[in-house]
């Protein structure tokens, strides 16, 4: 299960915040995450929930906002959105597509006191 390792880097990613930013605790943490990024959202919060325990997060809410994926396609040279890997072009039906949004995960903001 990554999301567990996705999660330690997060609290990793929030102490360093907290050392350079001179806060102690963190009430909630909006994720942003794309489609395509391969990560499990209830296992990602039951892996947060789990590795924030005893720190500066714990008890933080876990907000996820998942991201569109997107891929441009050759055959009508457009960037279009993709609800998943296999589908086809959405706007003129072309299968060569190649993804090129919707893979990232990245930590939009942090609530903190």
């Amino acid at each position: 299960m990554h999301e567990m390792a996705v999660c330690e880097s997060l609290l990793s990613a929030m102490e360093e915040a907290a050392k350079a930013q001179n806060f102690s605790r963190v009430t909630r943490v909006r994720l942003a995450i794309g489609r395509f990024a391969g990560i499990e959202v209830e296992a990602l919060r039951f892996g947060f929930d789990v590795v924030t325990k005893g720190s500066l997060a714990d008890g933080a809410e876990l907000v996820v906002l998942e991201e569109e994926g997107t891929a441009w396609c050759f055959d009508c040279s457009d960037t279009v959105p993709l609800a998943h890997r296999l589908a086809p072009c959405p706007k003129c039906g072309g299968e060569r597509l190649l993804p090129n949004g919707g893979t990232e995960m990245k930590i939009k903001d942090l609530e903190v006191m």
